[in-house]
């Protein structure tokens, strides 16, 4: 295969793996937890903010419960990413702003993270098969997430 059709071919892929995380991104948005499930393979260990330290792939009915603590949509936007293709195996990895306003006393959410996304072709179709959100704390004994970074 010549560089410039490997190029075309990765470039497709990259198209593709954008085109998954923006709908992952805008079901959220919409508060669609089925839209959301669909972009991940059952199974995927996901290490998100939430407790426990690790989820056995995306609980449908807790993600509708936090998807109902919040009084209107939830945006994320993704910045500064990289995309490495390798065959039927890809890494995303950047960072990720969500605001929003939640139903409860904390009102306004507007906070940055870290986040990586592996994915897998799955029968010709991206899906996330590992995912790992985190927010760097401060480590002078306060134990405080550093809400207030930005990239």
């Amino acid at each position: 295969m010549s560089a410039t059709l490997l190029d075309i071919f990765v470039s497709a892929d990259q198209i593709a793996i954008r085109a998954l995380i923006d709908a992952a991104c805008q079901a959220r948005y919409n508060k669609d937890v089925k839209a959301i499930a669909a972009t991940y393979a059952p199974h995927a260990p996901l290490f998100t903010l939430a407790p426990p330290l690790a989820h056995d792939g995306l609980n449908v009915e807790q993600t509708q419960g936090w998807l109902d603590t919040w009084d209107g949509p939830i945006e994320l936007e993704p910045k500064d990413v990289k995309i490495t293709v390798s065959g039927d195996s890809a890494f995303y990895y950047g960072f990720l702003h969500m605001t929003g306003t939640k139903k409860g006393p904390e009102g306004k959410v507007d906070f940055w993270m870290r986040w990586t996304v592996c994915l897998e072709r799955q029968t010709g179709a991206w899906k996330i098969v590992h995912e790992h959100a985190s927010v760097p704390f401060y480590m002078d004994g306060s134990l405080r997430p550093a809400f207030d970074l930005r990239p």
